[in-house]
This record gives structure tokens, sequence and C-alpha cells, in this order.
């Protein structure tokens, strides 16, 4: 651990409960978060502001049994606004002058659901879930529930109950399971369902492939040769298209940066299994857009070599031979699918780079991300490209930048049944 030198902060210009955003995904979307009693209620007020860091704003509701397990001060502290404790005569319950645009019921205890289920209104939280449902039927609101109990309270009424509300449109987020109880996800996790739920982006419900990271050739049982990317870029742009409501698949190599548990991933081991699993998810799946931002391989040893070379200089030289250029058979047997490539080069001039990026539209393919080695931002941010027919390249900057960008052109497209 570094000493500190007892010196004060640097100074912010976020006020004391002001939150930095992560992104814009629930802007403008009015949260109504419902806390029940259970001992993951003391997380409530880190929820309610991992919430407004994607830009939401929340009102907490909460029941008594709730507060032996977090308090008003926190709560009102996190979400800003006065916390909701009981039934009054302004029928906050109702919401009708101010709707909510989705209620998150987390913790949700066994108790809950079940009153939930079978119509029971008895207090604060449960004649606002039993309006809820009626905005619900309507088409007013969304519902997600994320249940939070111990194991020996999963019965048949639990079940049934879980299955009545699914059946009636509500959300009911898996809960991470740990010690033989259903305990709360991680918030990024709740905080990304809530999104996907309210997200109205046309890539809702799209199934999107993309690919990311290295993709190793194998040199002997043990030694491989793979390259510096990471990966990073890939996640990004999942992790968007993911708060968008899209169906994406990640395909990422090994050896790349570790994807959210929440992802949808799966990874490559080497290049054959890269390049067998991308088609293997394309003739399974009717995939509308894909994204091959994966670093793979050029070349691949001619044969691969047998147990483990001993040390020591055994192997005195190694014959490569290229390898087979996955997009161009993605291209050839999927000719429907929107494919999206990526371009790196060094050395190149600016004019250069767009040139080999159009070069490649000429091929057939949908659109290049094009960037170069040397051209980063003032802070060291990545800097692409974004080339597509008949327009002119747009300059995309910062990982999370180009992800955005990467995502808006997507919905254009789709938009436009895909005429670009």
């Amino acid at each position: 651990m570094k000493p500190w030198n007892f010196t004060p902060p640097p100074a912010s210009e976020l006020g004391d409960r002001e939150v930095p955003l992560h992104g814009t995904h629930l802007q403008g979307k009015r949260i109504a978060l419902l806390i029940t009693g259970s001992i993951a209620a003391l997380k409530a007020p880190l929820l309610a502001r991992e919430l407004r860091r994607e830009g939401a704003e929340v009102t907490a509701f909460t029941s008594t049994e709730a507060l032996r397990y977090t308090t008003l001060d926190s709560l009102e502290w996190s979400s800003t606004h006065p916390v909701i404790t009981k039934l009054t005569a302004a029928a906050e319950h109702l919401s009708d002058e101010d709707p909510f645009d989705v209620y998150v019921v987390a913790p949700a205890t066994y108790n809950t659901i079940n009153k939930m289920r079978y119509g029971i209104a008895d207090g604060v939280i449960t004649s606002t879930l039993a309006s809820a449902l009626g905005k619900l039927e309507q088409g007013q609101t969304q519902i997600l529930i994320v249940p939070t109990m111990h194991g020996s309270l999963h019965n048949r009424i639990l079940t049934e109950s879980l299955q009545q509300l699914h059946h009636w449109g509500v959300e009911i987020m898996p809960p991470k399971e740990a010690y033989g109880k259903h305990n709360l996800p991680d918030l990024r996790s709740i905080v990304t369902t809530v999104s996907r739920l309210v997200s109205s982006s046309p890539l809702k419900g799209i199934p999107i492939l993309v690919t990311g990271g290295p993709t190793p050739v194998p040199i002997d049982n043990i030694r491989r040769i793979t390259n510096r990317f990471r990966g990073t870029l890939s996640l990004k742009i999942t992790e968007e298209l993911y708060l968008r409501g899209a169906e994406v698949q990640l395909i990422l190599g090994t050896g790349g940066d570790t994807p959210p548990s929440y992802f949808p991933c799966e990874i490559a081991q080497t290049y054959e299994h890269y390049a067998q699993l991308v088609l293997d998810h394309l003739q399974q799946y009717p995939y509308v857009f894909g994204i091959f931002s994966a670093a793979v391989a050029d070349y691949q040893p001619e044969r691969v070599l047998p147990g483990k070379i001993p040390s020591g200089g055994a192997l005195h030289s190694l014959k490569l031979v290229p390898t087979g250029k996955v997009i161009e058979r993605v291209r050839t047997e999927f000719p429907d699918l929107y494919m999206v490539t990526f371009k790196y080069q060094e050395d190149v001039t600016h004019k250069e780079l767009i040139d080999i990026a159009q070069k490649r539209l000429e091929q057939g393919y949908n659109a290049v991300v094009a960037n170069r080695g040397e051209e980063t931002g003032e802070q060291g941010e990545q800097i692409a490209y974004w080339v597509s027919k008949n327009k002119t390249a747009e300059k995309m900057m910062g990982k999370e930048g180009i992800a955005r960008a990467i995502s808006n052109h997507l919905e254009a497209c789709f938009s436009t049944t895909l005429q670009v």
C-alpha cells in the first residue's frame, strides 16, 4: 500500500450527491426502486446511485422491514428524493401525475413476490405493485423483480408465483446463486437488465454477433503465437449493444480482457476454434449484423509439434503458413449478413488508410472501421474511422465513443432496412 501524505483530496466539479455518468441508457427514465425486508436491502443505496450513473431519476419505496437493514437518510442521499415509506393522501403509490418507466423490486422477498402474485395490497410496497401491474397490463410501464432469499424458501408456492408473474409480463432477473441462497446479483448486472428492459432502440431484440481479442495459433502443446490485442474494444461494443437491448453474442479470443458475467460470451482457444465458433453461430442463428473486430492470426506453424519441445534451443526455426481468411468465408457463405470489419495499419497516411478501407468495401463488405496505430487523441485515446459506401469517413474517438458510433450506425442501417 502506498503511504498517504495526509493531503486533502483534489477538488471536484461534482456536488455532494451527484454521480459521474457511466452512460445515458436510462437518461430521462423515472425508476421506482422498491426495497423489501431482506438483508440485501443494505445494498439499496448503492443500487440507486448505480442507476443514476446511467442517467436515471430514482425514487425509493421501502417497507417497514426494509428499514431494519438500510436507512431513510442513506436512501434519500443516494436517490436525491424523499423516500416513500407509507400510503399517504398524495397517493405516491399510484404515480399518476409523475408515472414511472419501470418498477424495480430489489431485493424481492418471498413474502412480497407471493403477495404480488395473489393481488394482496396491504402496505406501501404491495399497493404500489398492485397499481404497477395494472399499468403493465395497459402497456404503460415495466416491472423487474430480483428474487433474494434463503434456498429453503424456494418452494412450489414461490415457483408458481414466479411463473404466473412471468406469464403476466413481469421481468424476473435470475439471482446470484451462492451458499444455498438466492443472492442479489452485482449492481451493474441489475442496471444492465433495467436498461435493456426500457430500451427503445431499433436494435432491441436484433441478433448481433461480435468478435474480439487475439486468436492464438499453437506451436506445441504448451507454446503458442499470439498478438498484443486484448479485445477491449469488442467488450465496449458488446456492452453498448447489450444495453440497447440487442441479442448480442460475443466470441472472444483467449488471453483477452475478462468480459462481465452477464455477457453472452464464448471463448475461442485458438484460431481454428475461433473460425469454427463463428461459422457454427452463423449457421445456427439468424444474425442480422456481424461485427468482426477480432485480431485474427494471419499465420500459423505449418505443423503443430507434439508434446512440449524441450527448452534450451531445441526449436531453431519455425515455418509459418498463411491462415484462411474467416471474414472472406463468412462473406461467401452468409451473403445476407451485414458485415462490419476492422482494419488496423501502421506507417501509412490517413489517405492511404481510407483508401485501404475503401478497397475492402469493393470486396463486398458493408462497412470498415479503420485506424492507424500512430494516431491517438490528446489523452492517448484510440481514434478510428467508420468507412461505408458513398459516405465521408466519420472520425470516432475513444473506445466508448467508437462503440457508441458503431451502434448508432447499426441503428440507422436497421431503420432503413440495411439500405446504406
